[in-house]
């Protein structure tokens, strides 16, 4: 009986691998079926972050952008586009726009510059703990606590004033609030003041990722200080630098907290920026029309400043 059986096996070379088995492919419908199901899941895991996503962001822009084409008559409505020219007429939402530039520049340069500066000189120092929580502590706080600091400090008997004073520099008092475009200047640099421990975190990140044999054979080949950083550090500095000036760019377009606990737009409306103006024209003159228009105007340059300075960033190499 076990002849019979083994004579029933197909033959195999002596040592030989063994025949394959028959391998079972599934029909298009199961195939089909399959990534239905496995869309269907992602779908449910990715719903509650979409459903937040359009309540809290998309919903209310869309309605903001509806709400700026009305305005707040009763008689009239339906304005078109009388909220939009009022940055042509009205000469608040010029200067506001002028400030808006001063803080971009300011809120981009002074990071950028202290930041890699202070990241630098504390790379390798000995007192690098110290000096990097002397800089990053501030970042920590609140923007309305840093307010409330360099408040006591410049108002017109405040600190900085009084060290003046005592320091026999009178003629250099002033009231540092209440002119423009000192008081738009001595916020920027509050704001820096705040901003620049992110900044100094990043760099020190990209700093540490650089390969200590890079820079050796760059000494050994007679480059200096000045040089290896402009052709070593700097270049693969690149994607850290990109974040920290997007960051500042889009911190530097939508200030408001800093500027309101300081001077609330004041003296007049001199110091107002666009976030600014957008929440004294909703909440305060009681035109939501033209608050939404500013909103939507900001919004818009927020959007495209980002997409075009990330996109000519991100394709020079590839980033």
């Amino acid at each position: 009986m076990s002849t019979s059986m083994t004579d029933r096996r197909p033959p195999t070379a002596a040592g030989g691998p063994a025949a394959p088995h028959r391998v079972m492919r599934r029909s298009p419908l199961a195939h089909a079926w399959r990534n239905a199901r496995e869309r269907l899941v992602a779908g449910g895991f990715m719903a509650p972050a979409v459903l937040l996503v359009t309540l809290f962001l998309l919903a209310p822009f869309v309605w903001t952008i509806y709400r700026s084409f009305f305005s707040d008559t009763r008689t009239s409505p339906f304005s078109w586009f009388d909220n939009y020219s009022l940055f042509a007429s009205d000469p608040a939402l010029s200067r506001s726009i002028q400030n808006t530039l001063m803080w971009v520049v300011g809120t981009v340069v002074l990071p950028f510059v202290l930041g890699l500066a202070i990241a630098c000189m504390t790379n390798a120092s000995r007192l690098s703990r110290l000096a990097r929580l002397c800089v990053v502590l501030p970042y920590a706080l609140s923007g309305s606590a840093v307010a409330v600091v360099w408040n006591f400090m410049l108002t017109t008997d405040g600190a900085v004033n009084q060290v003046l004073t005592s320091a026999g520099l009178d003629s250099l008092t002033q009231g540092w609030l209440l002119t423009w475009p000192g008081n738009t200047i001595v916020m920027i640099l509050a704001n820096a003041w705040q901003a620049t421990g992110v900044a100094v975190i990043l760099f020190l990140v990209g700093l540490q990722s650089i390969p200590p044999e890079t820079l050796e054979a760059c000494s050994l080949d007679g480059a200096g200080g000045w040089q290896q950083f402009r052709h070593i550090v700097l270049p693969q500095l690149r994607p850290v630098s990109i974040i920290v000036i997007g960051m500042s760019l889009v911190n530097g377009l939508k200030s408001f907290d800093l500027i309101w606990v300081l001077t609330q737009g004041g003296p007049g409306r001199a110091t107002e920026t666009l976030a600014v103006s957008m929440y004294n024209e909703t909440f305060l003159e009681l035109r939501p029309g033209a608050g939404a228009a500013i909103a939507v105007v900001l919004t818009v340059i927020v959007l495209a400043a980002s997409w075009l300075y990330l996109r000519r960033q991100l394709d020079v190499k590839g980033v």
